[in-house]
């Protein structure tokens, strides 16, 4: 049985060893992680302002326009999703699953790329829909969802060749009675976090952050270990 000590314990040696690496690694998933979220939310209060006092047939045009654009920068942002940021995530986990084996390299960063490309691109992809689809029904069940699917991507950073079905049922089969505990390990970052916040993300970028992907690392070493995964 894992405990958060041991893995943050691991996960300091490994940063320690793989240091400036792990940062450079660690601020691409940060902005990985974070992209797409705010890219149409800004777009339609300024549009907006004038819309009231428009000639009806302008303003239905105006509308199908502004519904045109917003339906083509989703779908952009979903290709982006697929045929990069998604290989690049995977890449990233690649290399902080890598750190436990003192082989880690940027290079690992082009895995997802190499490797299974598409088949990446789509399962990672899937994740996230399956993950908002849940969050639509209550913020809990999507809360329980994305650990559930915690696994996914570094069971394809070792296991490119997964299927969609095997990659889903794996992290579910390894996450089973381990949500919770992933949960309270992921809230014991939180002092970290706040003090990295208030060094104006200095903090965040030099060890917050390379500090907790190698901690979810190391999680997914131990739970494979435990669980004797399967090999694919």
């Amino acid at each position: 049985m894992w405990n958060r000590s041991d893995l943050k314990s691991n996960a300091k040696l490994a940063l320690k060893a793989n240091y400036w690496k792990a940062v450079l690694v660690g601020l691409i998933l940060s902005l990985i992680l974070g992209s797409g979220s705010t890219a149409t939310r800004n777009s339609a209060k300024s549009s907006t302002d004038g819309m009231a006092y428009m000639d009806p047939a302008v303003l239905f045009s105006v509308i199908g326009i502004i519904l045109a654009a917003v339906f083509v920068a989703m779908v952009i942002s979903i290709l982006l999703s697929i045929f990069i940021w998604n290989p690049l995530e995977v890449g990233c986990q690649k290399f902080f699953v890598n750190c436990k084996y003192g082989n880690a390299q940027l290079g690992d960063l082009a895995h997802g790329f190499k490797n299974g490309y598409a088949n990446i691109g789509v399962i990672m992809f899937l994740r996230g829909l399956f993950t908002a689809l849940w969050s639509l029904l209550f913020i809990i069940p999507g809360i329980v969802k994305s650990y559930e699917y915690m696994m996914i991507p570094y069971l394809l950073a070792e296991h490119p060749e997964m299927t969609r079905q095997e990659a889903f049922a794996e992290s579910k089969r390894m996450m089973d009675g381990n949500k919770w505990n992933a949960f309270v390990l992921d809230l014991s970052f939180i002092g970290w976090t706040l003090l990295g916040i208030c060094t104006v993300g200095i903090l965040l970028v030099f060890y917050v952050e390379p500090y907790i992907y190698l901690t979810h690392a190391e999680l997914y070493h131990a739970l494979k270990n435990n669980n004797k995964s399967v090999e694919f």
